[in-house]
């Protein structure tokens, strides 16, 4: 039998008998893996370019390659193309239709390397692209972010620690640590493409290739920054993908929390915002529900980014080198962490610009806390009183404050003054949530004027 006869001809000469059609449902790949074809056309055309170049194949062979790409981009895109499962992976039933279309040219174009150095090559494509985009989906959050935290720079909130009112804050400062957070995100995604733009194609199957290739000049025509320098390392390497997931994992975790003081601030009982309809559900059974479903499932989605993580990490923690088939089951959880994140970023944007807030229960909220308690401590400190025995005074104030039922604001300066003499008539300045806030005016403090200098540097990096 000729071996280009068989489905599996690339190793059809070596075998007796037929994969067994169990094996071939279990080993195949080309369900998930097909998303890859533009980066696979990409990198296979780039190759031989270097091929004729090198004159390892001959310019006829070039341009019947380049055109029956063309060709099989078209079908795909189009829906003419028929996957098949024989061929088990994006890589096979490309080339296939290729050397279907193009004859021995096609068959020439895997001169030099292997699929382990070829798969290695397309997912870097892959990824590197979808950080760039995830990069702009984080820009995209982030001014949405910043936005919002304009509008509401001057908007008292409670400050929780405990999920206890502390200190009141504004809206605009409190939103504005979720933008450093996706700062910090966005440096890492960075970083990870950095290290993820290397390019492993000519490490063939392990050992390199006998043949005189051009590395470089395959990395150049990729937009590859260098070449992975060991061959053995490029095709067994998958830090990249664990570090992108790492990176996909925390910024889940920021809008995770994100989502939990969404579902909060939306709750009746706090009532401080409202998530525009097109972000929530109904209920089947209550009619008056307004579901915050967005970010509850956001925080469910988390988990799923961590499993990703942990998947790949024990995926590879046992491998010997080089390449070993463990590696096929690298790519479903690097692409569905892709997507996942990918999409919470883009609906989280669009959320950001459709909440409204409703600063009078906020304000109602900071009067129930007795917020301003620390501002009376540095008041009595700021008068020449220990900071711990004002402290102590202070507790006793909120103490008594509480027995009446009202806020420390609300109380006479001669009830004030039962407890320090050092309180004189400016104090009511100090207990006022505006007089607080105005008092933090410093780098990094939440006083109005303070929040709209940070936004204007967010915006400038």
């Amino acid at each position: 039998m000729n071996p280009s006869d068989s489905p599996q001809y690339t190793w059809a000469g070596r075998f007796s008998e037929p994969m067994s059609e169990v094996v071939k449902r279990y080993t195949a790949s080309v369900a998930f893996d097909r998303r890859l074809w533009r980066h696979d056309i990409r990198a296979s055309l780039a190759h031989a370019t270097m091929l004729a170049r090198q004159e390892i194949i001959s310019a006829a062979d070039l341009a019947d390659i380049e055109r029956g790409m063309a060709q099989i981009a078209e079908e795909i895109e189009t829906g003419t193309f028929v996957w098949s499962l024989d061929l088990e992976d994006v890589h096979l039933n490309i080339e296939k239709r290729l050397t279907t279309l193009v004859g021995d040219a096609g068959k020439r174009l895997h001169t030099g390397r292997s699929r382990n150095d070829q798969v290695a090559t397309d997912i870097r494509l892959y990824l590197r692209d979808a950080i760039d985009d995830i990069l702009s989906l984080l820009k995209q959050f982030q001014s949405r972010l910043l936005d919002l935290a304009e509008a509401e720079a001057a908007t008292p909130l409670p400050g929780f620690t405990h999920l206890q009112v502390a200190q009141p804050v504004t809206f605009g400062h409190h939103l504005l640590a979720y933008f450093e957070m996706t700062r910090r995100d966005a440096e890492r995604f960075v970083d990870c493409r950095r290290r993820t733009n290397r390019l492993p194609l000519g490490a063939a199957a392990l050992a390199g290739t006998s043949y005189p290739i051009d590395r470089h000049l395959v990395a150049e025509l990729l937009g590859f920054d260098g070449v992975c320098e060991n061959s053995l390392d490029a095709v067994a390497d998958r830090d990249f993908a664990i570090e992108f997931c790492g990176a996909s994992a925390l910024v889940m975790m920021h809008l995770s929390r994100l989502s939990e003081e969404l579902v909060l601030w939306m709750n009746p009982r706090f009532g401080f915002i409202t998530i525009a309809d097109r972000f929530c559900t109904g209920s089947s059974i209550m009619p008056q529900k307004r579901n915050p479903d967005v970010p509850e499932l956001a925080r469910g989605k988390t988990g799923r980014v961590y499993g990703h993580l942990m998947a790949l990490l024990t995926l590879m923690k046992g491998q010997p080198l080089a390449y070993n088939k463990d590696n096929q089951e690298d790519k479903e959880p690097l692409f569905d962490a892709v997507d996942t994140v990918t999409d919470t970023l883009r609906i989280f944007a669009e959320m950001i610009a459709g909440i409204s807030t409703r600063p009078e229960n906020m304000r109602d909220a900071l009067r129930q806390g007795y917020a301003t308690a620390t501002d009376l401590a540095d008041y009595l400190a700021h008068r020449g009183l220990p900071f711990r025995d004002a402290h102590a005074v202070v507790g006793l104030a909120v103490r008594h404050a509480e027995a009446l039922g009202v806020d420390l604001s609300e109380l006479a300066l001669a009830d004030l003054r039962q407890f320090s003499a050092l309180i004189d008539e400016d104090v009511f300045k100090a207990l006022t949530v505006d007089g607080s806030l105005a008092a933090r005016n410093h780098i990094g403090g939440t006083a109005p004027e303070q929040v709209l200098a940070a936004i204007a540097r967010a915006r400038r990096k």
